[in-house]
């Protein structure tokens, strides 16, 4: 499957979390326009109408003709069975958890050596959006993507791009976990204050175990554990 693909697959998630799990949009609601959504996602608009055409296919979206985007009048939220959307979301999702595993540690040590002042300021305000989302009860997905992509920026590696799209799509399946699960993300405020930190004070081995422990207690709470 090319990478596009599980994009606009993994936008239909979002989309169909926020009218599932957060209850953002009931059947009969309008979604915002192109230009808004696509923007609040954090994907471009081709991204976005293969998402939208997802879910058209199956019953959740309709397009009406020169009015817009909504969600069907006759679409029952509440005999939506956990099993038709739960296996799909968790497939690879403890691949993708075990590679950042990996990975992700030794990210936040190079990046906390290297990253610029100003580097550490937008990723602190990120931390920030993070914590006000998540406090207020908001999708916080594209903030906590934009959080470890940016840190994943800040190590000044130029292959650390082809990274960015296993962070991205992880981080995506793991929020709509949280969510649809029900599972607290109270810790994601704890963890990412513990690691920016270490950060701040360019304690790179501090920020390397935080970032360990971040994606352990993850892994543990969504129950990734690879047996």
């Amino acid at each position: 499957m090319d990478k596009k693909k599980r994009l606009s697959d993994d936008i239909a998630e979002m989309l169909l979390s926020m009218i599932v799990v957060e209850k953002k949009y009931l059947p009969g609601d309008k979604l915002p326009n192109e230009i808004e959504l696509s923007k609040e996602l954090g994907v471009s608009r081709i991204t976005l109408r293969e998402a939208i055409r997802i879910l058209v296919t199956r019953h959740v979206l309709e397009i009406k003709r020169g009015k817009g985007t909504f969600v069907r009048e006759d679409y029952d939220v509440q005999s939506y069975e956990k099993f038709n959307i739960l296996p799909e979301v968790k497939m690879g999702a403890d691949d993708l958890y075990e590679i950042r595993l990996i990975f992700e540690p030794e990210i936040a040590y190079y990046a906390t050596l290297r990253a610029t002042d100003k580097e550490l300021e937008r990723i602190n305000a990120l931390k920030n959006e993070i914590e006000e989302c998540i406090t207020n009860k908001k999708s916080y997905a594209k903030q906590e993507m934009l959080f470890h992509c940016s840190i994943a920026q800040a190590t000044h590696n130029e292959f650390m791009s082809r990274l960015e799209p296993v962070l991205q799509e992880s981080i995506q399946k793991g929020v709509f976990l949280y969510e649809y699960e029900h599972v607290s993300n109270q810790n994601i405020i704890s963890d990412n204050k513990t690691i920016m930190e270490f950060m701040n004070a360019r304690n790179a081995e501090g920020a390397k175990s935080a970032m360990r422990i971040h994606i352990l207690r993850a892994i543990n709470q969504l129950k990734l554990e690879k047996k």
